[in-house]
């Protein structure tokens, strides 16, 4: 199953609504008791999960209405993550560009909630604080249940579901600082969607293909099969020393390609429209405004 966070135009709370073949059906409108967005969906573990199919199902049997997609709003596909965790030079040809060391360890660091951005809405920034503003393809994984110490063959029992992630990065004050979150965490840096697909979607997450198109040219064209460290791989990892709660948004990294390594160098600018895809789960767009 798809899910979206979607609105109607002038509505301003957005509501938790399955997306197949472009129409949304809202659960609120077929559910009693419809869970208010995806990280109560979660959970509200797996039975809740089986009673949205089946209502879904009776839904559609008995001719329910449903919205064209189109005529909706988008919110970010993760609301209220219980942390946004990414990782950092995760594909060999991306550390080599930006002349990033492939540590032994993982990089690991955190993204601030209030980057999470909607698909199809406008990224904002002030051009006199950065002016090399980059994007980059990844694929987002949720975890579905509480991991701690799982093994890599274990580990994508875990996962409730997959998204799309445009980890947008201010590169000037990423070089200039010792940490990443800052340069990451602008208001609406981290738009995700424009769906969240559930894990049985999903057979391999290592077999995903990504691209980012730029204003009509395509800049990142990778497999998720080039990531250094499988999924499973991250979430093992982290859950050696902590508990990975369920909600938990995961950036898995990005593959080559990024502006900043190009020559000469692509950023984005006022006007930008920036899309990434990653195919099973769908296109992620931006548009881009500096103020």
């Amino acid at each position: 199953m798809k899910f979206a966070h979607l609105r109607v135009e002038g509505q301003t709370t957005p509501r938790l609504a399955v997306v197949d073949d472009e129409r949304a059906m809202f659960l609120d409108e077929v559910m009693p008791e419809a869970p208010r967005d995806l990280q109560e969906l979660i959970e509200q573990g797996p039975e809740a999960l089986a009673d949205v199919r089946a209502a879904v199902d009776a839904a559609v049997a008995s001719g329910a209405p449903t919205a064209p997609v189109s005529e909706l709003r988008h919110d970010s596909a993760v609301l209220r993550p219980s942390q946004v965790l990414a990782i950092g030079a995760n594909y060999a040809a991306h550390a080599s560009e930006l002349k990033l060391r492939s540590e032994s360890a993982m990089t690991i660091f955190s993204l601030w909630p209030n980057s999470l951005g909607a698909h199809g809405a406008t990224t904002t920034w002030a051009g006199d604080v950065a002016t090399q503003v980059d994007y980059e393809a990844e694929l987002g994984v949720i975890i579905g249940t509480p991991a701690r110490d799982v093994s890599p063959q274990d580990a994508l029992d875990h996962v409730w579901g997959y998204t799309v992630v445009n980890d947008i990065t201010a590169r000037d004050i990423q070089f200039s600082e010792a940490q990443w979150s800052r340069c990451k965490s602008f208001d609406g840096f981290t738009p995700t969607g424009p769906v969240v697909v559930t894990a049985d979607e999903i057979p391999d997450p290592q077999d995903l293909w990504l691209t980012t198109n730029l204003d009509g040219h395509i800049l990142q064209d990778a497999s998720t099969n080039e990531m250094v460290r499988s999924v499973a791989e991250i979430i093992s990892y982290l859950s050696k020393t902590a508990t990975v709660p369920a909600g938990t948004l995961i950036s898995t990294g990005s593959p080559g390609g990024a502006g900043y390594s190009r020559n000469p160098q692509v950023f984005l600018h006022d006007g930008s429209t920036v899309t990434v895809t990653i195919e099973g789960i769908g296109s992620l767009t931006t548009h881009c405004r500096v103020i």
